[in-house]
């Protein structure tokens, strides 16, 4: 039985939910964020909370449960709060530069990176670090994991881009006799 599934989902005030047959639909000024349930759950609200239940006895609804479950609730966060991920760039002459709609990215290639930034996302560069700021938690994560996969950190010199949280496991080099 899922445990995150039993808890219900707080509404801040300035947020308007509503539920239409199976889509849950969060509505902050004009951003709006859409979770499509399938039927597979039971939603209701009542008293600024969010309430979900399960369709069936199944290992298959409880797990339907929980996810849903997490998925509306990173639905109200992300417009309530908001989600970031914030990376940092090492390595001699390593940069980055917002122009327009574009990261531009100089990672040791004989060419620029460049990234284009897509709608609801908000990065910003300041000296080393990138910031990536967004309502919607998956897309977030997915615009910094491709940041972060043009340089991978390398292990000998940590040079590359990586998390401001990530701790890169440094390898000792060649040793001379």
């Amino acid at each position: 039985m899922s445990r995150i599934g039993k808890k219900t989902i707080a509404i801040p005030s300035g947020l308007e939910v509503t539920i239409d047959g199976s889509i849950v639909t969060v509505k902050k000024g004009n951003k709006v964020s859409t979770v499509e349930t399938h039927n597979r759950v039971t939603l209701a609200v009542e008293n600024n909370e969010i309430s979900l239940g399960r369709v069936g006895e199944t290992k298959e609804s409880s797990a339907f449960w929980g996810t849903y479950r997490a998925l509306i609730n990173n639905a109200v966060i992300g417009l309530s709060t908001g989600f970031s991920k914030s990376l940092e760039i090492n390595g001699v002459g390593y940069r980055a530069a917002v122009k327009g709609n574009v990261l531009e990215m100089q990672l040791g290639f004989s060419h620029p990176i460049l990234f284009d930034i897509q709608e609801g996302l908000d990065i910003s560069v300041e000296k080393n670090l990138i910031h990536v700021k967004g309502a919607d938690k998956q897309q977030v994560g997915q615009a910094a994991a491709i940041i972060r996969g043009y340089r991978k950190p390398e292990p000998y010199k940590g040079k590359g881009v990586k998390y401001t949280d990530e701790v890169i496991v440094r390898k000792a080099g060649k040793t001379a006799k």
